[in-house]
């Protein structure tokens, strides 16, 4: 592939944690761990920011990032879609600096557990097999068959009730998105082609390496589980 470019969007309006991007995590703005991971993979050409916001600019910059550019208004607000957020920067590379990649990475700027590792098993899948996605993935830790529902009076029913006599190691093993990073071919990304499609290729993570950051107790156990891991690590 003649050139990976690695796009973290990172927009200025996180209503749940606010300044969520920027925000010190683990003794470093968040948004510094996804850039180091992506430096160190050492499969980027470049490693670039998409924002709206001259604060996180600076300090992805600061992180050893660019921001050639300010991400517009209509791609910014809660509604805005992850592809449409890379196509646009895919387009501005090649209107305005002749730049055309073949592999784009979106990595996500609040992903602290994301290892270069893993980004370059990412591109290695991508160029072994026909497919317009790799992204990360990893198990549930319970049978999604056996998931239960509360209703409105308060008592509880199974989703599928089927499996109430269903041992768990005789359901087959679920999967969730990761929500790290997806690997994607610059011409899936420009046409809009959908990530969750039989177009594209689990790359599986341990549970221990997955943590959604929306809440501010989100936040505490993954600052918890992520200094536990470097402690490992050392």
């Amino acid at each position: 592939m003649t050139q990976c470019i690695a796009v973290l969007p990172a927009r200025g309006g996180s209503k749940r944690i606010p300044r969520k991007n920027i925000r010190e995590f683990a003794g470093k703005p968040m948004i510094a761990w996804s850039i180091q991971a992506a430096l160190k993979s050492g499969c980027f050409d470049r490693v670039i920011v998409s924002t709206d916001d001259d604060e996180i600019a600076e300090v992805a910059v600061d992180c050893g990032a660019e921001t050639p550019f300010r991400r517009p208004a209509a791609l910014s607000d809660d509604h805005s879609g992850t592809i449409p957020v890379i196509a646009h920067a895919i387009d501005w590379l090649g209107e305005e600096e002749g730049v055309r990649p073949e592999a784009v990475c979106c990595l996500y700027a609040t992903a602290p557990f994301v290892r270069a590792m893993d980004l370059r098993r990412g591109i290695m899948e991508l160029k072994r097999e026909d497919a317009d996605y790799v992204f990360s993935v990893t198990s549930y830790a319970f049978p999604v068959q056996r998931a239960l529902k509360i209703d409105k009076d308060g008592y509880v029913a199974m989703f599928q009730p089927e499996h109430f006599h269903s041992r768990s190691q005789d359901l087959e093993e679920a999967y969730h998105d990761a929500g790290q990073f997806y690997w994607g071919r610059a011409a899936a990304w420009c046409a809009g082609t959908p990530i969750f499609s039989e177009r594209a290729r689990p790359l599986l993570l341990p549970r221990h390496r997955v943590q959604d950051i929306d809440t501010p107790e989100d936040w505490d156990r993954a600052e918890w589980l992520f200094r536990a891991m470097l402690a490992e690590e050392a």
